[in-house]
């Protein structure tokens, strides 16, 4: 049943994915909507839940490989719902789930505040680094995450909040993978009292490393495979002489090998395939199974 668009403003269907993956794949979504507050996602939600269709929300679109024959149901992008409070005196940042996780680890920064320095060259949100455990250099969301407000499309009209320790929390995982509740916004609690410009020191520092280490001017999803400890997976693959393998546009990066980049019209179907060869080799010659951080939506098996 279509809804009426005065009832769900900005629903729409067709919506070509690919706009709003970093992958630059991905096919039609049935239905679409990017809300701009949480009471219009709430309706939208509420909608879906009613009508029986899949539900799924997205942020930045990194981390995520969505099928080229596209989405059923619908599909919610949540980049409008940005902003953040931040206290300079106790370390408390609320920050809405669509806020991008490098703008809050910068704005932490300024603040003085010192706990996301190693966030701000992931390429998310701060509803996606709850749902992943988003991690790198050394730090991850669990270690300062204090608390999430989530929505539950059964009950839209209740928000529930969960602290950290009820998240299952552990290497690019949480409960909120499992669940079909969306996240609002995310509370943390950083270290007070720093001097701003030296958090910004590292914060850039951190940032310089990984842009010179790493494809960040080709369209990818961030780190493909989880390191498999004590390895890593990129020397793994390195290791292999992969780099630059492809399949169609779909490449094993010449600069980090667990980046897998659009080298120009990847399909998903490329992507997917690279990601399932690579697993295969390495599992060949190392008898080590890489298992991707990568969410994939879309596809059959």
């Amino acid at each position: 049943m279509t809804p009426s668009l005065s009832q769900l403003p900005g629903l729409r269907q067709g919506t070509d994915l690919r706009a709003f993956t970093t992958w630059k794949v991905g096919g039609p979504a049935e239905w679409f909507a990017e809300p701009g507050s949480d009471a219009e996602l709430a309706a939208l939600a509420a909608w879906a839940w009613r009508e029986g269709l899949a539900l799924r929300c997205i942020g930045a679109g990194s981390n995520l490989l969505i099928a080229d024959a596209g989405l059923a149901g619908l599909t919610l992008c949540n980049r409008r719902l940005q902003g953040a409070s931040l206290d300079g005196g106790s370390g408390w940042v609320e920050a809405a789930a669509g806020e991008p996780i490098p703008t809050l680890a910068r704005k932490a920064a300024r603040a003085g505040l010192s706990g996301l320095e190693w966030a701000v060259g992931i390429p998310g949100t701060v509803g996606g680094a709850a749902v992943m455990n988003a991690g790198a250099q050394g730090g991850c969301t669990a270690d300062w995450l204090h608390s999430v407000r989530l929505l539950d499309p059964a009950r839209p009209d209740q928000v529930v909040e969960l602290e950290a320790r009820d998240l299952d929390l552990a290497y690019r995982h949480s409960r909120l993978q499992e669940e079909p509740w969306i996240v609002l916004s995310a509370r943390f609690e950083l270290q007070p009292g720093h001097d701003p410009e030296l958090v910004r020191e590292r914060t850039s520092s951190n940032l310089h490393s990984r842009t010179s280490t790493q494809p960040y001017q080709q369209p990818s999803c961030g780190s493909v495979f989880r390191n498999p400890e004590p390895h890593k997976a990129g020397r793994l693959i390195e290791e292999l002489g992969l780099k630059g393998l492809r399949i169609g546009d779909a490449e094993v990066s010449r600069i980090h090998a667990n980046f897998i980049v659009n080298a120009g019209e990847a399909r998903a179907a490329d992507i997917d395939a690279l990601i399932a060869d690579v697993q295969r080799r390495v599992l060949e010659r190392h008898g080590i199974a890489l298992h991707p951080e990568v969410k994939r939506l879309g596809f059959q098996r």
